[in-house]
């Protein structure tokens, strides 16, 4: 998949059908969308491109309703991958690009993207103050010279899957409806960063993940999770929070990997968020924090499968 970051500088030697959208986390939801969108660029010879937005536009729209991300662009860019496209454009969302009427911007899309069919769901609308809705994008497609297909978002038992749903799941600890709306487990990545080193000393020797305050989470306590480190899967229990029995500072993902003897300093960790185990707690000293570490690694082993 090409990724790139204007409409300008695109050149594709195919036409192009096309969706526009935040697509943060990139959910079932959105999956639905882009598979059928993949299928149909196939069939047509033609070129399957998504288009979408860093920072969210609601941040600059809406300052006053601070956006927490599912996503990160590169998280989003790698799954449109997996799933088969072609084409990424991935534009900064601007005050200019939010004033720019739909017309132009439909003709830039047009003339340099080469878009011949352009899919929305039936919400949609870009351009300034939302003038380029599914009425107004069906008169530009005549003539303009591309095809309009709205497409019916994703629905199940509970209603729309949509991104702002399961941030509430995640708020709350749901990971089972989360991993059921993504489409796999909730993850978050970053760089080991060093930790005060007190659980080597207990026998659980723990990677330290910072959060970005923008950054979706779940609640703070203990965890079953897979952690990925260099393409490869590991079982393991983690801690998210302050640490109440220590130093009750900075928020961190603890993460005690099963099995793993290398040192993670400075290397790329992936940590997905399984099942709840318990609450952060405080403990009275080190021993009786590690018999409740040695807990946590058996009710890990059982949510994640594996023999206790």
């Amino acid at each position: 998949m090409r990724v790139i970051h204007s409409i300008e500088s695109a050149g594709p030697d195919q036409d192009v059908v096309l969706t526009i959208g935040t697509f943060d986390g990139v959910h079932r939801g959105h999956q639905h969308l882009l598979e059928a969108l993949i299928e149909r660029a196939r069939e047509t010879r033609r070129l399957s491109a998504a288009l979408t937005f860093h920072p969210h536009p609601r941040t600059l729209l809406q300052p006053e309703h601070p956006t927490s991300y599912l996503s990160t662009p590169d998280e989003r860019a790698e799954i449109m991958a997996q799933l088969g496209l072609d084409l990424l454009v991935l534009l900064p969302f601007s005050r200019r690009l939010a004033e720019t009427p739909a017309d132009p911007f439909v003709r830039l899309l047009a003339n340099w993207l080469r878009m011949r069919e352009l899919w929305v769901g039936a919400d949609f609308a870009l351009g300034s103050q939302r003038e380029g809705d599914t009425t107004r994008l069906r008169q530009l497609a005549e003539s303009v010279g591309f095809s309009l297909r709205v497409v019916q978002p994703l629905v199940d038992e509970q209603g729309v899957v949509s991104s702002t749903r399961i941030r509430e799941c995640l708020v709350r600890g749901d990971m089972t409806e989360t991993t059921r709306l993504l489409g796999r487990p909730y993850a978050i990545a970053g760089n080991v960063v060093h930790g005060a080193q007190r659980g080597r000393t207990m026998g659980f020797r723990t990677a330290n993940l910072r959060i970005a305050p923008n950054r979706a989470a779940p609640p703070n306590g203990v965890y079953a999770v897979w952690g990925w480190v260099n393409g490869q899967r590991w079982p393991g229990v983690a801690n998210l929070g302050i640490r109440p029995s220590f130093d009750a500072g900075e928020r961190l993902i603890e993460v005690h990997l099963l099995g793993y003897q290398g040192d993670l300093y400075g290397t790329t960790l992936r940590v997905a968020f399984v099942h709840f185990l318990r609450p952060e707690m405080r403990f009275e000293g080190p021993s009786e924090l590690a018999d409740q570490i040695a807990k946590d690694v058996l009710a890990a082993k059982t949510h994640l499968g594996l023999e206790a």
